[in-house]
């Protein structure tokens, strides 16, 4: 019974994850990271390796799910993949329909996730201060880039496979902002897939791969060894997300020949320009209660994570 409790509740957690993914801004790494299942996932990800092969294809399953920890991997993964499914409509309807009140909500949990990610550092000191800054420096860096160009040479495609799959497991990070900025969102996102573009899926999906893996090692040897360094950087991460999440903003949409670009019959997002709410009306104050909702989110979950 207590091993049913605890997949149901690493279920719970990866649908956590998957509703923070569709949010364009918002990583489902830092939801991992406030539910304390940040680093096993890591290290998850990163016992998928040449054991893990030899294993699988010598039909040894107990070791197999033992090496791969599948206890942990299916119920998080089947949780996420739920949460993306039967949330992204319905996200798809708020953004559309009230985007201050999702945005407010998702700045007040990424907000008051920054506290609890960084109470976890056991000491602060000048190396984790320094790393803070840098992280929150790197995050608000990569939020003011203008895009590149579009580019489908398959080592720039495998390159972008390797930086967006990063971005994806690095909290504060989101995997389509940063393809957008190298310029490939268009290109991979929505023309390869729509016409199961091989020659572009196969390079990039390489890169995914193959960084997904090898990162998960330098994030897992990092842990171990630079752990508050580490924490304190993604941290920094994490705050420094708050500029793409600010719940007042106008819409930048992608444009090409002059033409606003357009997925499933709605415009894409290039970027959002940020500005300050003109009236302090009934929608003013809601998004604020919804903020405040946002940061009661957390510490909920704080607390449910800690009494497990």
């Amino acid at each position: 019974m207590p091993n049913q409790k605890f997949s149901f509740s690493l279920f719970l957690k990866g649908m956590a994850m998957g509703a923070a993914n569709v949010i364009p801004g918002v990583s489902g790494g830092t939801i991992a990271l406030i539910t304390g299942i940040y680093e096993r996932l890591i290290n998850a990800i990163k016992s998928f390796d040449w054991q893990a092969l030899k294993l699988l294809t010598g039909f040894k399953w107990r070791a197999f799910a033992k090496h791969t920890d599948l206890a942990f991997v299916l119920p998080v993964g089947f949780g996420l993949v739920v949460a993306i499914l039967s949330l992204a409509k319905l996200f798809s309807y708020l953004f559309v329909h009230y985007p201050v009140f999702i945005w407010a909500y998702f700045f007040g949990l990424v907000l008051a996730s920054v506290y609890f990610v960084g109470k976890t550092v056991s000491r602060w000191e000048w190396t984790t201060y320094v790393s803070l800054v840098i992280g929150t420096l790197i995050a608000i860096t990569v939020t003011i880039l203008h895009p590149a160009v579009e580019n489908d040479n398959p080592w720039y495609l495998f390159l972008n496979g390797i930086i967006a799959i990063v971005s994806m497991i690095l909290p504060g990070l989101s995997g389509s902002f940063v393809l957008i900025l190298l310029g490939n969102y268009q290109l991979v996102a929505i023309d390869a897939i729509n016409h199961f573009n091989l020659k572009i899926i196969i390079p990039f999906a390489l890169g995914a791969v193959i960084g997904l893996l090898a990162f998960s090692h330098i994030l897992s040897w990092l842990f171990k060894r630079y752990r508050n360094v580490t924490i304190a950087l993604l941290t920094g991460f994490i705050l420094g997300s708050l500029c793409i999440l600010w719940p007042w903003k106008k819409a930048v949409f992608m444009m090409q020949n002059g033409q606003v670009l357009e997925k499933h019959g709605k415009p894409i997002v290039l970027y959002y320009e940020k500005i300050w709410p003109k009236n302090y009306d009934m929608h003013f104050f809601i998004a604020l209660l919804l903020m405040l909702a946002g940061i009661i989110s957390i510490i909920w979950i704080e607390k449910a994570s800690a009494n497990e």
